[in-house]
C-alpha cells in the first residue's frame, strides 16, 4: 500500500507526498522541522490571474523523480521532517479576510519553531506570511532575500494599497523588515520608476540588477547576496517570485518580464542561501498554470522548494559530522 502511495499519479496530492496535517494539535505531535503552506490567492494581481491554482499545480502536476540530492549527496527527508499543513482559507475576493488567515495559518507553524514553506498565490502574500514570521522572531530580527523582476515597493497600485506591487512598502512601513534588511536579485525591465528607487536607496535596501548580473557575472553576485543576506538580521526569510526567471524558463506567470536569469542560477542560490543562514521562512509566489508550457514553470516552483528543503537539510548534516554521499560535491 505504501509503494501504491509514493507514485507519482496516485495519492493524496500533497507536497512531495508528505504527511497532511490539517490542525495544529497534530503539529504538536508530529513536531516536524518544516510545513508546507498553501496560499491560494491572487486577487492582488494586477496583470494575468490565476496564481491561486499555484499551490494545487506545485503540489500535483510536479514531476518528482526522487528526493536524493545528487550535488549535495544526501537523502533530503532523512534529515528534514517535512508535513503538508494545507492551505489557508482565502475566500473569492476577500484580501483582508485572506491575508488575516494566511497571517494566522502561518503563525501556527512559525510560532512552535516549524519552518514555514509557503506556496503562493500572487507575491501580496508575503506582506501576511512575512509579518507572521517577524511576529514570532521579532520586529528587525528577519531578513529577506527577495528574488524577482520587480521591486514590488510601491506606495499604492490602482487605488490598492494590498497589491502583488506592494508587498515589500507594506512590510518596511510596518516595521517588521526595515529596508535595511533587504537584498533584492533580478530586477529588470521597466518598474517601478524613478521615485520608487529614490524611496527605496532612503530606506537602504540592497539590489542587484539583470544588468550587474549581466557584467558582473552571477556567481560574483551571488556571492554579494549570500554574504549580504544578514548582514543585519538573525533570521533569513526567502522570498522567490517565479517571474525572476526568463520567461524561456517560467512562462506561467501573472507579469513575465524578458530578459531573466536561468532555472539552475536560481536554484544554486536558493540552496546556497539555505544552507548559509538559519531560515525562518520559505515563499515561491506567482505561479499561474493556465499560462504555463510543459509545466516548465510548476516544475520550477518545485524545485525551488527542494533546494531550499536541500540547503537546510545539508546544513543540518553536516553541522552533525556525518559523512556526504557520492556523487555530492563539497
Amino acid at each position: 500500500m505504501a509503494e501504491q502511495l509514493d507514485l507519482p499519479y496516485s495519492g493524496l496530492a500533497t507536497f512531495g507526498h508528505r504527511p497532511f496535517l490539517t490542525e495544529v494539535e497534530q503539529l504538536d505531535a508530529w513536531q516536524p522541522d518544516v510545513a508546507i503552506v498553501g496560499a491560494p490567492f491572487d486577487v492582488a494581481t494586477t496583470n494575468r490571474p490565476g496564481a491561486r491554482f499555484g499551490p494545487r499545480a506545485i503540489r500535483a502536476t510536479a514531476y518528482e523523480p526522487g528526493t536524493y540530492h545528487m550535488d549535495l549527496g544526501l537523502e533530503i527527508f532523512d534529515w528534514l521532517e517535512v508535513v503538508d499543513f494545507g492551505d489557508a482559507f482565502c475566500p473569492h475576493g476577500m484580501t483582508e479576510v485572506s491575508h488575516a488567515n494566511i497571517r494566522e495559518r502561518v503563525a501556527a507553524v512559525a510560532s512552535r519553531g516549524i519552518v514555514p514553506v509557503v506556496l503562493g498565490g500572487d507575491h501580496s502574500i508575503t506582506w501576511p506570511s512575512a509579518t507572521a514570521v517577524a511576529d514570532v522572531h521579532g520586529y528587525g530580527n528577519v531578513g529577506i532575500v527577495h528574488f524577482d523582476a520587480h521591486a514590488d515597493t510601491a506606495d499604492i497600485i490602482d487605488g490598492n494599497l494590498a497589491s502583488h506591487g506592494t508587498p515589500m512598502r507594506r512590510l518596511i512601513e510596518s516595521g517588521a523588515v526595515p529596508g535595511t534588511h533587504f537584498v533584492q536579485v533580478g530586477l529588470r525591465g521597466y518598474w517601478p520608476p524613478q521615485d520608487t528607487f529614490e524611496w527605496m536607496q532612503e530606506q537602504g535596501m540592497v539590489w542587484h540588477t539583470m544588468q550587474e548580473i549581466w557584467e558582473r557575472g552571477f556567481k560574483a553576485v551571488m556571492a554579494d547576496a549570500v554574504g549580504e543576506a544578514l548582514a543585519k538580521a538573525d533570521k533569513l526569510y526567502l522570498s522567490v517570485d517565479i517571474d525572476v526567471l526568463d520567461p524561456a524558463h517560467a512562462p506561467g506567470t501573472g507579469t513575465p518580464e524578458p530578459g531573466g536569469i536561468t532555472s539552475v542560477d536560481l536554484l544554486r542560490m536558493v540552496r546556497q542561501l539555505c544552507y548559509d543562514h538559519d531560515v525562518a521562512g520559505v515563499d515561491v509566489v506567482e505561479v499561474a498554470p493556465a499560462y504555463d508550457h510543459a509545466e516548465l514553470t510548476v516544475n520550477a516552483a518545485h524545485r525551488v522548494v527542494f533546494e531550499a528543503l536541500a540547503g537546510m537539510a545539508a546544513r543540518r548534516r553536516d553541522a552533525a559530522g556525518a559523512e556526504m554521499g557520492p556523487p555530492g560535491r563539497r
